[in-house]
């Protein structure tokens, strides 16, 4: 009785003479699992069945159920694999789409900036044109005053005249002066109508550039918490949190389309 109940605790006594100075109990050995099972089955040995059978026999019964927990363990191990491997695929084409979306980014800022400094250079420009235009403007008009004079000359009034003309003709040229060599071409000149049209082409590609800008910040940002939330799943095995970085991730890659092809506005 006393032996059963040590046994029913996972305990055996042995005597003394057997264990010397070491203990006199010991725990009792871990239940095989289900592979050591089938092993100690083929050396024809071991624990079979629940009845202690002679000889280390198994019937079929057992057998079946041996291979039965072996399928499972594969069927569960095989799910595990298939889970991470589908996940470090998810990753690896977030991480390939935030380096193109990086790449983007990158190269709009480089857009603000160039577009940036044109228009301000380019206003510049259109300031001193102005500037120049109102000198010769005020000019002609000093020149009309003096020719209302009733005491000068044939041929300085003739000199005034001329002079009068040339200052109206730049002042005229100073407003449009299209190149020759594109006269239809309202960007190319160096008049102040074309000089006003680069500077505002400019200022254009300056928003465009902030636009695409704005989709490649956001972009990096979901693609970032997907690439974070995808690791988390692997490590877990766990599926919603893999479908949330799919979402996040799929939210980046429209991000970072837009970025490249400014299809829609953002809403904010």
């Amino acid at each position: 009785m006393r032996d059963a109940k040590a046994f029913r605790r996972n305990e055996i006594s042995l005597p003394q003479s057997v264990l010397g100075d070491r203990p006199r109990r010991l725990k009792a050995a871990e239940p095989p699992s289900a592979i050591q099972r089938m092993l100690d089955f083929g050396r024809g040995g071991g624990e079979a069945t629940r009845e202690n059978r002679p000889g280390g026999e198994m019937d079929s019964g057992d057998a079946a159920d041996l291979i039965s927990e072996l399928a499972e363990e594969k069927a569960e191990h095989a799910d595990a694999d298939r889970f991470r491997s589908r996940a470090a695929l998810l990753i690896a084409m977030l991480a390939a789409i935030l380096a193109i979306g990086g790449m983007g980014g990158g190269n709009a800022t480089d857009d603000m900036i160039a577009s940036n400094i044109g228009a301000s250079d380019t206003w510049a420009f259109f300031q001193a044109k102005n500037i120049r235009q109102t000198a010769y403007e005020i000019a002609a008009e000093d020149i009309e005053t003096a020719l209302l004079a009733e005491d000068l000359s044939a041929a300085e009034r003739q000199r005034l005249e001329d002079r009068k003309a040339a200052y109206v003709a730049t002042v005229a040229r100073y407003d449009n002066e299209p190149d020759p060599a594109a006269p239809d071409d309202p960007l190319r000149g160096e008049g102040k109508k074309q000089i006003s049209a680069r500077a505002q082409n400019f200022e254009a590609q300056f928003e465009a550039a902030s636009r695409r800008d704005n989709n490649f910040d956001l972009a990096e940002v979901c693609l970032q918490l997907a690439l974070v939330l995808g690791s988390v799943a692997i490590l877990a095995l766990n599926r919603p949190v893999l479908i949330a970085s799919a979402v996040l991730g799929g939210l980046g890659t429209l991000l970072t389309l837009n970025g490249f092809l400014l299809l829609a506005p953002l809403p904010f």
